[in-house]
């Protein structure tokens, strides 16, 4: 087997010397390598002790602490802010350096699937239709009617949210008296679309209350002495009451169903579904970061984290053989004791990052303002108050 040489003192860093080459070509990086290397290796005990690692995987370890940062750091701020950004397009960033600005756009899109159900939002689309009634006819197969006249593909179905079926409004059956008695006001009010309709003429003479207690009595009389004008459905089959006398056109308004249980959103003015969309945190906007950016708190970190991985390495090449024979003895390496103190320094360094992360988040911030601005407080009740006179 070849002698492999090990750290010899020295390093020089050039690109192309990492894993995967995100940071080469960054300034900061080159300049840093190198006392990277020599960071870890005096950590390890060099130049008492042999460092059986070469300058190449101090780098890939120095690599991957980086982008190990920027994942922290930037999943936080997708958790801190998805709901904002869901929906906005792919192509939008790379979000590393922007600010993210909360929205309520997230919370209204989904409050609007309430609003949908009763007609004030959302994005269902409401048809109007109208089907034919026929004298006689009180029962009325509004599946049959949709497959005929409601465009609706094979194995959609419709439900239908409104029925335009209402008795004829009281005015209609409004008597007068003071019509026709030469002052015109029928004329002057037709220009308004008024004419038509008695109390709006009646109402320049009279009382408003003389108008309401004459409708109340006329829908009064229609309930008690006359069939109520109302329908039922039933699983799409529509009766009406009374049974009509006339044929008519009876409007409703419907949704398909295929678009109300569509769990698609995003859709553009024609209606297709848009992509490239920010749906979920894999196809959020982050690159890894600019290690030039990085400051110096957080180059502190991703140095412990580089040692540790180092750290780690260096327990696996060690615990290729638990002792070494030598003259009149052997020696037992410290494979174990390298991979526990690697293993728990990474997690305690992740979960020093995540502490951080959350005491700096929106809610936390927002916490303790109120805590400083409800101190503040306190803090001014006892200062004397001045007397002024005047």
């Amino acid at each position: 087997m070849a002698n492999i040489p090990v750290y010899a003192g020295s390093s020089s860093f050039f690109p192309g010397d990492t894993a995967f080459g995100f940071y080469d070509y960054q300034y900061d990086f080159q300049v840093d390598a190198d006392a990277v290397v020599t960071f870890v290796t005096r950590r390890l005990g060099w130049p008492i002790e042999v460092v059986e690692l070469q300058p190449i995987q101090i780098y890939t370890a120095f690599e991957e602490a980086v982008t190990v940062y920027g994942n922290e750091v930037y999943q936080f701020q997708i958790r801190e802010n998805m709901l904002s950004m869901e929906g906005n397009p792919t192509g939008s960033g790379p979000f590393n350096q922007l600010l993210m600005t909360p929205s309520l756009g997230g919370m209204i899109r989904i409050a609007s699937d309430y609003g949908e159900e009763a007609g004030v939002g959302g994005n269902v689309t409401w048809y109007s239709g109208a089907v034919r009634m026929h004298p006689g006819t009180q029962s009325y197969d509004l599946n049959i009617w949709a497959q005929q006249s409601a465009s609706l593909a094979p194995g959609d179905y419709m439900e239908v949210k409104r029925v335009f079926f209402e008795a004829p409004p009281a005015a209609m059956r409004y008597f007068d008296p003071y019509v026709g008695i030469g002052y015109s006001y029928e004329g002057l009010l037709n220009s308004f679309g008024f004419g038509a309709y008695s109390p709006a003429i009646t109402f320049l003479l009279m009382p408003l209350f003389f108008d309401l207690q004459r409708i109340q009595a006329i829908e009064l009389n229609d309930q008690i002495r006359k069939a109520a004008f109302s329908f039922e459905i039933i699983n799409n089959q529509l009766k009406i009451f009374p049974v009509p006398l006339v044929g008519y056109n009876l409007w409703i308004q419907y949704v398909k169903g295929s678009e109300r249980d569509s769990v698609v959103g995003g859709r553009n003015s024609s209606g297709s579904a848009q992509t490239n969309l920010i749906t979920n945190s894999s196809n959020v906007p982050y690159i890894n970061p600019n290690y030039n950016y990085i400051n110096s708190i957080g180059r502190m970190w991703v140095y412990q984290y580089t040692l540790a991985l180092c750290r780690e390495i260096l327990g696996y090449v060690r615990g290729k053989y638990s002792t070494v024979p030598i003259p009149g003895s052997e020696v037992t390496l410290n494979q174990q004791d390298l991979l526990t103190d690697a293993r728990s320094t990474k997690e305690a360094l992740l979960l020093q990052l995540r502490e951080t992360l959350s005491e700096v988040g929106r809610q936390k911030q927002l916490e303790k303002q109120a805590a400083n601005a409800e101190n503040l407080n306190k803090t001014l009740a006892n200062v004397p108050m001045g007397f002024y006179i005047f």
